[in-house]
Order: structure tokens, then sequence, then C-alpha cells
């Protein structure tokens, strides 16, 4: 189930969601620095609600634009220039293949009623060797089940299933992080203490942050164990053939 851009706009305005954009937003500059985008003016994609994490990016990447799924609702992005979101059907991108080098997903993945064929769309518009970043709740923290926050709605995931997710859906997962170790309840009181919870739960409790960030990249070739399957399955075919033989010979 979507949320409705309307909480997800009031939660990223709220001291709450300025400070889970810094958080989340300092992951994804680790994943992606600053000259993986310069250096080929690369196009990016934000998918379901990236545009609070866009702009970081905005200056380095030759063009970015994004798209807000049917289901969720659209809003403006950039307030202060040309519109660069359209709301689009999250299982039929309005873009030609191999149109993006790079593509960034938030609050999308938990809250998609079509998941796999998204992730087709997905793997369709990224170039060849593309790679993709993927934000979802994970479900062992406080945040998953912080009902004020968008992270407590839809689906959760583990950092296995996630990963498990990508690669069924021909994405080679390379780097993992998390975020958000901060507890999400007193916010005015201990958000001052945000970098020091993420300094510690980073080093110390890996696993149970709030949000998991996956990057992916395009798998273009067969999956390693197409041969052997294929191998399987011609040997039970002699051996079934071998013995209806002997069937017919007794």
């Amino acid at each position: 189930m979507w949320i409705d851009i309307i909480d997800l706009r009031e939660f990223y305005a709220s001291p709450m969601g300025r400070a889970v954009r810094r958080l989340i937003g300092q992951r994804l500059r680790a994943l992606w620095p600053a000259p993986t985008l310069i250096a080929a003016e690369q196009r990016m994609l934000g998918l379901g609600f990236a545009t609070p994490y866009l702009p970081a990016f905005d200056g380095e990447a030759g063009r970015v634009v994004a798209v807000m799924p049917a289901g969720q609702g659209v809003m403006c992005w950039p307030a202060t220039d040309a519109n660069r979101v359209a709301l689009a059907d999250e299982t039929a991108l309005p873009f030609p293949d191999r149109s993006f080098e790079r593509i960034l997903l938030v609050h999308c993945v938990e809250g998609s009623p079509a998941l796999r064929p998204m992730m087709r769309e997905c793997w369709r518009v990224l170039t060849d060797g593309g790679r993709l970043i993927v934000v979802v709740a994970n479900r062992r923290s406080l945040w998953s089940r912080a009902e004020a926050s968008p992270f407590a709605q839809g689906r959760p995931y583990s950092m296995s299933q996630i990963t498990r997710l990508l690669r069924d859906n021909m994405f080679v997962p390379l780097q993992t992080a998390t975020a958000l170790f901060l507890p999400p309840v007193g916010w005015r009181l201990l958000g001052r203490f945000a970098y020091g919870f993420e300094r510690m739960g980073v080093r110390w409790f890996p696993s149970f942050g709030g949000a998991l960030v996956v990057e992916a990249e395009k798998q273009i070739y067969a999956p390693i164990n197409a041969t052997p399957v294929l191998s399987g399955a011609r040997a039970a075919v002699k051996v079934a053939v071998k013995a209806a033989g002997n069937v017919r010979r007794g």
C-alpha cells in the first residue's frame, strides 16, 4: 500500500524528517561519492518519494528527474525551478530502454503492489552496467513500528530479504549500509545526539538501523547456475528415456 503524498510531505517538513534526510543522505553520499556522477555526466532517476534526497546529486549528474507512483500522488520538484517530476504507473515508466545510469528508490519497494514488474521496469530503463540504490525500512528496527514515520508503512525488509529480491530481479548487490540508529521517539530531546547515535550504531549495532541502503548493479549476463540446472534436466530426461525403453523390452 502506497503512502499518501501529503503524509510524506508533512513528515519530511518536520524536524524528524529533516534529520532523517540528513542521516540517510550521508549513507547515499558514501555509496555514490561526487566524482562518480560528475565524470560521465550521468542521468539519474528518483522513483517513489526520492525528491528529499535528489538535491545532493542535482548539481553533479547530467540530468536528474523523478517519478512518483500514481497510487501515491505527486508534488512538484524542485520548488524554485521548472518541474522535473512525473506521475506515472511504476510498472510502465515513460522512458526508453537504457535511459539512466543511476536510479534511486525511496519509499517505493515497501509499498508497491506490483513489486516484480516495477523492478523489471527499473532494469529496463537502466543502462547496461548501471546502478541503483534501494532504501527500505529495516524490519528489525524500532522505525518499522513507529507509526509517525513512513518507515512503518508497507512491508519492511531484512538485509537478506532485500538482497535476495534484487538478485531475483537481475541485479547484483554491491554494497550495503544502514542508517537511522536514533530511536524514533523524543526527537526534540534526542535530535542533537543524532550523529553520535549514528556513529555508535554503525560501529556496534549495524543490523538495527532504521533504514537499509543497498547498492546494486544491473545484471546483463546469464545466471551462473543456468548450466548445472540444464545439465540436471538433460540427465533426468536420459534416465526417463532409458527406463521407458527397459519397460518396452520387458
